[in-house]
C-alpha cells in the first residue's frame, strides 16, 4: 500500500572522513548527502512510498548534487526552491569506532534557512497522506520556524497525520530555553511525537519514557514513541503503553541516522495500516540496520531487505 508523505527540512552536502582523526587532521573525505528529513525521505521511497521534499537550496554544486541524488532515489523534487544569493549548507562528519562521530556544520545563513510562510502558504496538502518534519529546520531562522509551524497547523486542520521528531540541535538555537519552548510548541501540533530518552530529559525534565509520554499526551498529542537506545522503544497513547525490544546487531559503524531510520519504520508501518506495536518493531529494525552502515542513508533497506532482517535477526537480550 503506497502512501504519499511530504517532508520539510534542510538537506546538506556531506563530507565523511575516511580515517579516524580530529576533523582538522583528516586528509581524505567521501561525499554524500545528509539531513534528517532527507534520510527519512530516502527510507520511505525504498519501501515503495511516494515522498515529496519541500526545501530551498543554493544554485551551486551542492544544491545540484542534492537534487540529482533526490531524483536518483525517486524523491519528488517539484517543491524544491532555489535561492539566487544563498548557498546550500554542508557538514563534516568524523569517522569513529567508539561513540558518536563529531559533526561540524556550515549552514548559517543557508538557502534553506530563508524558507518563510510565503513559501508554503499556497501549498495544497490534500494530495498528501502525511507530513514529516523535525526540530532542525526551525532552529535555522525565525522565518523557517514560522513556516514549519504554519505547515504543521495547516496539515492538522486538514486532518493529515503529522509526524514530528524533535531532533535537537542545541548549537543552532540562540539558547536552551528558547529551544525547549519552541520544540514543545511544535510537538503539540503533531499527532505522533518521537523523542529519544536523552531529548526527553532536556524537553520534559525526565528520561523516564512514561513521564515523557505523559508530558506530550497532556499537550494533546495522539501518540508518543520514546526511543530508548539499545533496549528499543516504548509507545504510549491515552489508552495503552508498552515497550518493544530492539534487535541484536553486528559491529556499530555509525550511529548517525538511526533515529531517522526508526521514523521511517514507524511511519511507513502506520500508514500501511499496521498496528502500533508492529510499527515500533519495524522502527527498531531499521534503526538497527542504520547503525551497521557508515552513511546516513545508503544502508536504508528495501522492503525485501527489511523483511529478511526482521525474520532472521534475533531480538536484543
Amino acid at each position: 500500500m503506497s502512501r504519499k508523505i511530504l517532508t520539510l527540512g534542510e538537506p546538506m552536502g556531506l563530507f565523511i572522513a575516511q580515517e579516524e582523526a580530529l576533523l582538522e587532521n583528516v586528509r581524505h573525505y567521501s561525499t554524500s548527502v545528509a539531513g534528517a528529513e532527507f534520510n527519512v525521505a530516502v527510507g520511505l521511497t525504498r519501501l515503495g512510498h511516494t515522498v515529496g521534499y519541500l526545501t530551498k537550496l543554493g544554485n551551486d554544486p551542492f544544491g545540484r548534487q542534492i537534487v540529482n541524488v533526490m531524483r536518483d532515489n525517486g524523491i519528488d523534487t517539484s517543491m524544491v526552491m532555489f535561492s539566487g544569493d544563498r548557498q546550500t549548507g554542508f557538514m563534516l562528519k568524523s569517522k569513529t569506532s567508539c561513540g558518536d562521530p563529531d559533526i561540524y556544520y556550515y549552514r548559517k545563513g543557508s538557502a534553506a534557512s530563508t524558507i518563510s510562510v510565503k513559501d508554503v502558504e499556497s501549498l495544497d496538502l490534500t494530495a498528501w497522506d502525511a507530513l514529516h518534519t523535525s526540530g532542525i529546520l526551525p532552529a535555522t531562522s525565525e522565518s523557517a520556524h514560522e513556516a514549519s509551524r504554519y505547515l504543521m497547523k495547516k496539515a492538522k486542520e486538514a486532518g493529515i497525520p503529522v509526524f514530528f521528531d524533535p531532533n535537537l540541535r542545541p548549537q543552532l538555537w540562540k539558547d536552551r530555553e528558547i529551544m525547549i519552548h519552541a520544540i514543545n510548541q511544535m510537538a503539540a501540533l503533531a499527532d505522533y511525537v518521537m523523542p529519544g530518552e536523552n531529548e526527553g530529559e532536556v524537553l520534559c525534565g525526565s528520561r523516564d519514557p512514561k513521564a515523557i509520554a505523559d508530558f506530550y499526551l497532556n499537550l494533546g498529542v495522539k501518540c508518543v514513541i520514546v526511543k530508548t537506545g539499545a533496549s528499543g522503544a516504548a509507545a504510549y497513547t491515552a489508552d495503552c503503553g508498552f515497550s518493544v525490544p530492539s534487535f541484536q546487531h553486528g559491529a556499530i559503524v555509525d550511529t548517525v541516522g538511526a533515529g531517522d531510520g526508526f521514523a521511517v519504520g514507524v511511519e511507513s508501518a502506520l500508514l500501511e495500516g499496521l498496528n502500533l506495536m508492529d510499527a515500533v518493531r519495524r522502527g527498531n529494525a531499521i534503526g538497527t540496520i542504520q547503525i551497521m552502515n557508515v552513511s546516513d542513508n545508503e544502508g536504508l533497506p528495501t522492503r525485501e531487505e527489511l523483511e529478511t532482517f526482521i525474520k532472521t535477526a534475533p531480538a536484543a537480550i
